[in-house]
């Protein structure tokens, strides 16, 4: 198993790169969020990648980060979505997006993607909500400096911010929306939890 390749982007195609490592060129099929992320040609690149092995083919699918690449094997346990279908939703929305999308049972956002329509997307969330928790899932991403805007100093807001976002969620918006209007929120402008709460519902 590759778990990633680190070399010299060569070439950028439609749906794929072309890295090379050791004389060998890589042929890797991204999201359109990879292309959004990488450099020009020439430039060094570090991609995460998943191989994918049929009796009559290999590829090989690349990530800019591991939490990309979880997300993109833990979407093709779902019955019915090959890598191609992962690929094509990570394209449209990320990781904590889709994770959000799973828990509010928002199957529209999902069928966005290419080639995946409801049935599919409510087997998705069907098959992954277990999978997941509201809590985890903002943890995750406080975690990996998603929230920015109001990441804390200490672990008091951190649990703040944890907090405002379950509360909206519980209030009935959607989680995704939450963890939005959680993130635009200065973190310099309050110091409960419940003035995050009052600021967050004006950006809701």
């Amino acid at each position: 198993m590759i778990n990633y390749i680190k070399g010299t982007l060569v070439s950028i195609t439609e749906n794929s790169i072309i890295v090379e490592n050791g004389g060998i060129g890589y042929e890797i099929f991204v999201p359109l969020s990879v292309m959004d992320r990488i450099g020009q040609t020439g430039s060094g690149i570090k991609i995460y990648t998943y191989m994918y092995v049929r009796e009559d083919l290999i590829q090989l699918f690349g990530f800019m980060d591991q939490d990309g690449l979880e997300v993109f094997k833990l979407l093709i346990t779902v019955s019915g979505i090959g890598p191609k279908g992962a690929l094509g939703i990570l394209s449209v929305m990320d990781t904590d997006s889709l994770r959000f999308a799973v828990l509010a049972d928002d199957a529209k956002t999902i069928a966005k993607a290419p080639g995946i329509g409801i049935k599919t997307a409510g087997k998705l969330i069907l098959e992954l909500k277990d999978k997941l928790k509201l809590k985890d899932v903002v943890e995750d991403a406080l975690g990996r400096g998603e929230t920015e805007a109001v990441m804390p100093v200490d672990n008091n807001r951190k649990q703040m911010v944890s907090d405002a976002i379950e509360a909206l969620a519980s209030l009935g918006y959607a989680p995704a929306d939450a963890m939005k209007a959680v993130r635009s929120v200065s973190s310099d402008t309050y110091t409960t939890v419940e003035e995050l709460l009052k600021l967050s519902l004006k950006n809701m």
